[in-house]
């Protein structure tokens, strides 16, 4: 049957669909009414039809890819984007008056690992921009690599259960990141793919964003796959407008988790490629629904990259991170009065984050990112995004006092609608005094409460000054464990190694590599520093509530490094010293 033939039945079909209506309720509509919603849907079939003519890059031999289907059967929707379509994501992500040189870096930056066997399980950033992306996929790919490795070992890349549902909650000794297979680290990657993307739907479907090359483009190569054709002839591929984006986006939804896997895995070349970041991040703004982003924002007439130097904004990292492109940390909703609110994240995530911005008390970091799921956060600076992380998840674990610390400042933040200012009113401060079973003496209440705002840090010294019997956290016995763990720090933006050459031309020049930083951070057992001065010996038998594998013999400080990732780590372990071997770890 001809095309021709195909698009006459599809307009009767469609005729006739119209017909049926107007024997119900609608009998009223126009003539010209209808003529035009006769036009509009032989429109669509007549696209639907050029749509599916188009032959994308498949990993088979065959010259036209067989449709993927879904567990029920159900033809998988693979479409290109409308040009209004293409138009609004386009705004969206750039803006209306993007530079050349930031859409040079988002299409430059592809989604592959580390060629450097100690810093093997990472991605690898060259450009600028990007690492919002990057570093949000690292924390997954890290999930499971490091708690998920026993799956990963299983040679199809589709889990029995959900996607990230089991748990492993032993700590892993050690990990020899250089052993890792290139078959470990794929199905790693494409796990947390799928989990990012069905996290964006809630968990009701995930689009896949592909490319094809229009007319002829693909280039033949001697000697290379069809795959690494395609992705070489990407190479030259510019992307400057929405209709450049139009023309070679092509989108396909997958309600079933098992056959996502597949097609993401069978198409992991194109999001190697200098598109892969940004397919990515365009996957995952689909996946949530265009219209459903733009609600999660505050202000959805910005960019969700910024300018000037086409930063992924906090936007972007939480909807990797928590499904939701919502625009502050905090959690929950601060109610600013007048049915207006500011959105922060509303549930537990898997992996965390942390930034430097709330050190320089820019804003307050909630308790969902702080405290993730498994120990992995991601690491904002001004201008950059790393990842953190542990191999024993117990490092998350509250003694008795540091589950009151956590209780006590929940019930402050909840009072506090300052936007992480830390301070509340003073019927605020009677609630949590009520909510937490704080017993102050009546001159203590009297002297926080005569001002109108109660501060943070001088309602927090009062506590720590307040026995622990009165629902404080002094504890008079003077007994308390030292906790003791180590974290990793990874920057996946390849950087000169002064530690290693490599040789060029007769010469030796520095190696471009991430850099992975082991730190071994150490909690005093004093809540305050001049209890943790005072040089007094603990009996490691009388560390109440100790985290395991720390020690509670402590002598005097311990001899403590400084660098900014620090000033991260302590808004996660307010008293945290942190030492480490060689380089300082950096976070730019």
């Amino acid at each position: 049957m001809g095309e021709d033939e195909d698009l006459e039945i599809a307009i009767r079909m469609s005729m006739q669909q119209v017909d049926d209506v107007v024997t119900g309720d609608v009998s009223s509509d126009s003539g010209e009414s209808m003529t035009r919603r006769r036009e509009l849907m032989a429109a669509a079939a007549e696209k639907r039809m050029a749509a599916a003519t188009v032959i994308s890059p498949s990993p088979s031999p065959s010259p036209s890819p067989s449709p993927a289907t879904v567990d029920k059967g159900k033809e998988v929707k693979s479409r290109e984007l409308t040009v209004e379509e293409a138009n609004e994501l386009f705004v969206m992500v750039f803006g209306s008056d993007v530079s050349k040189g930031i859409l040079a870096r988002w299409c430059n930056q592809g989604i592959r690992f580390s060629s450097d066997p100690a810093t093997s399980m990472g991605l690898v950033q060259h450009e600028g921009g990007p690492c919002g992306v990057l570093a949000a996929m690292q924390a997954f790919v890290l999930k499971y690599i490091l708690f998920f490795s026993d799956e990963l070992k299983e040679v199809p890349s589709v889990p029995n259960r959900g996607l990230g549902s089991s748990s492993k909650s032993q700590p892993v000794p050690s990990f020899d990141f250089a052993s890792l297979s290139e078959g470990v680290k794929l199905r790693a990657l494409v796990r947390s793919m799928g989990e990012i993307l069905f996290s964006c739907s809630g968990n009701r479907n995930a689009v896949i964003a592909t490319m094809t090359i229009p007319g002829n483009g693909i280039q033949h190569f001697e000697g290379i796959s069809e795959d690494e054709a395609f992705v070489r002839s990407l190479e030259g591929l510019s992307i400057e407008s929405a209709l450049d984006l139009q023309k070679v986006l092509r989108v396909e939804t997958y309600t079933s988790q098992t056959t996502a896997l597949k097609r993401l895995e069978a198409n992991i070349h194109l999001f190697q490629s200098g598109v892969g970041a940004l397919l990515f991040l365009i996957s995952a703004l689909l996946s949530r629904g265009l219209d459903l982003v733009q609600s999660d924002r505050d202000d959805p007439s910005l960019p969700l990259v910024t300018a000037p130097f086409g930063h992924a904004s906090q936007e972007i990292v939480n909807l990797l991170l928590c499904g939701e492109a919502v625009p502050n940390v905090f959690d929950g909703r601060m109610d600013l009065g007048g049915g207006m609110f500011l959105k922060g994240i509303s549930r537990n995530v898997e992996v965390g984050f942390l930034t430097l911005l709330e050190s320089l008390n820019f804003c307050k970091v909630g308790q969902f990112l702080k405290t993730p799921k498994w120990p992995i956060w991601v690491v904002g600076s001004e201008s950059h995004y790393t990842v953190l992380f542990a191999l024993d998840p117990s490092i998350q674990n509250e003694n008795e006092l540091e589950g009151r610390e956590t209780q006590i400042r929940k019930a402050f933040d909840a009072q506090d609608q300052s936007g992480g200012g830390g301070f509340i009113s003073g019927d605020g401060f009677h609630q949590v005094l009520r909510e937490t079973n704080i017993k102050l003496p009546q001159q203590k209440v009297e002297q926080l409460s005569n001002t109108d705002f109660i501060v943070w840090s001088e309602f927090w010294q009062v506590i720590l000054d307040l026995d622990k019997n009165l629902g404080g956290l002094k504890d008079s016995s003077g007994l308390m464990g030292k906790k003791v763990f180590e974290l990793y720090h990874f920057n996946g933006i390849a950087k000169s190694d002064l530690n290693g050459s490599q040789a060029n031309y007769g010469r030796e020049t520095p190696l471009q590599k991430p850099r992975l930083t082991k730190l071994r951070v150490s909690v005093p057992p004093r809540w305050t520093p001049e209890e943790f001065m005072a040089d007094v010996k603990v009996s490691s038998a009388s560390g109440e509530g100790e985290s395991s594998g720390s020690t509670a013999e402590v002598s005097k400080p311990e001899p403590s490094q400084h660098a900014p990732l620090v000033d991260c780590i302590k808004t996660r372990w307010a008293r945290a010293v942190c030492t480490w071997s060689g380089d300082p770890p950096s976070i730019v």
